[in-house]
């Protein structure tokens, strides 16, 4: 491949803006045959998710770039770190991988990005805007800026988004560009109850189907209703990049490059055309459940991270109620949203009723679950489709209330509705 370069690309390979410019740059030229295209272009902003601690390596690799003197050159939010570094104590978190993963956040707030430590960004004042390009990491918000928000990402890994961040330059190729965005294959909504798609429940369990039909594809789902909130649409991102790799979807009437369905697929036909029933709609429901018995030891919420309106939904449901004795309930949060939280005195009657709070990570990323819990509720599609494979525990997925009541009684509530046959 004859790699075109500008001016600037070849002075940051020759090292005329420093040794970790350089160092960058030499990762991001090496990957350009990766991604198929001969050269490169500017983004504007950076989600970084190579915080998440994975060991040495990850520490090493982030304080050698911050000892080169990197600094990055678009502002860049940081994701989820290995650690809730004032929290870690509380929970089973080894000293070493504590004391390691805050030297990796230390490296990466050295190189100048912006200490957010959450996987929901785009609900911080450093959301992104439609149109601006951006290189981004962690799976959820790739779909969140390219589907809801419109900006423009490709899939950028762990150890790539730094290198990014620094130079300010990507491959130029797939979702960055207009051709790169059309729909693939059409999923049509028959006969879903208006009801059901105002329910919260629902979308945790489109994005799980989402990502189970159109793995790798870019689908266009018409069929919608009602005008999902941005939990709601933040909860099909994350269904759908957990059960699948989908990085951008369009949702026709509501995402911005999808006002109608010829426009999302930018006038080509799409490559399938799939109906999705109720019948559809609760095997994907059933499939976010590895038990159905009733032991519960832990409700665990917030992956994405719990927002302020979801703290707005879980207060009144909680006051004046205790959860059961020995029964975990974690909600995890980024720092900024729990201080908010708890100013407005949203935390105190979710303090009260046993639940605790920890910030800027999640099971997902930081070892810190004690031995005993084995089997987990929430009602996130992320935490149920990674949960038995990476902490390996049984999981059951259900609506906010019912994690609330599962919580109070001591053993699995779920109010099946519409979900059941």
């Amino acid at each position: 491949m004859d790699i075109q370069l500008s001016e600037f690309d070849r002075a940051l390979l020759e090292g005329e803006a420093g040794p970790a410019s350089q160092m960058a740059m030499r990762i991001l030229h090496r990957m350009l045959p990766v991604f198929g295209v001969d050269r490169f272009m500017d983004v504007s902003a950076a989600h970084i998710d190579s915080t998440v601690y994975m060991g040495v390596a990850t520490m090493e690799y982030a304080e050698r770039l911050a000892e080169l003197g990197a600094k990055v050159r678009v502002p860049s939010t940081l994701n989820v770190s290995g650690v809730d570094e004032h929290g870690w104590e509380e929970w089973e978190v080894p000293a070493e991988v504590a004391r390691n993963a805050t030297r990796q956040m230390r490296a990466y707030e050295a190189m100048g990005c912006i200490p957010t430590w959450t996987c929901a960004p785009y609900q911080t004042e450093h959301a992104p805007v439609f149109g601006q390009q951006i290189a981004a990491g962690e799976s959820n918000v790739i779909g969140y800026y390219n589907s809801i928000i419109g900006a423009r990402t490709e899939r950028y890994p762990d150890l790539l988004d730094i290198c990014a961040a620094i130079t300010g330059r990507v491959p130029a190729a797939g979702l960055h560009l207009d051709e790169g965005r059309a729909g693939t294959e059409l999923l049509r909504l028959r006969g879903i109850p208006r009801a059901l798609q105002e329910d919260d429940a629902f979308y945790p369990v489109l994005g799980h189907l989402l990502g189970r039909i159109a793995p790798d594809g870019i689908p266009v789902l018409e069929g919608l209703e009602v005008q999902p909130n941005k939990d709601q649409l933040k909860a099909v991102c994350a269904g759908a990049a957990s059960s699948g790799a989908v990085a951008m979807f369009h949702l026709v009437g509501v995402t911005p490059e999808a006002p109608t369905t010829k426009e999302a697929f930018l006038g080509r036909d799409p490559q399938r055309i799939t109906d999705i029933n109720m019948d559809e709609l609760r095997a994907s429901y059933q499939d976010l459940s590895t038990s159905d018995g009733s032991k519960v030891d832990m409700i665990v919420l917030g992956s994405p991270h719990f927002s302020i309106d979801e703290f707005k939904a879980l207060a009144p449901l909680v006051k004046g109620r205790k959860c059961a004795e020995g029964v975990e309930f974690l909600v995890t949060c980024s720092r900024s949203v729990r201080m908010i939280a708890g100013h407005v005195g949203l935390l105190e009657p979710i303090e009260a009723f046993g639940a605790r709070i920890t910030v800027d990570t999640c099971p997902l990323t930081s070892p810190m679950l004690p031995e005993r819990v084995k089997h987990l509720m929430t009602n996130s599609a992320k935490y149920a489709y990674y949960s038995p494979g990476l902490l390996g525990v049984d999981v059951v997925y259900g609506r906010l209330s019912d994690c609330v009541e599962s919580a109070v009684q001591g053993r699995i509530i779920r109010e099946e509705g519409p979900w059941a046959v």
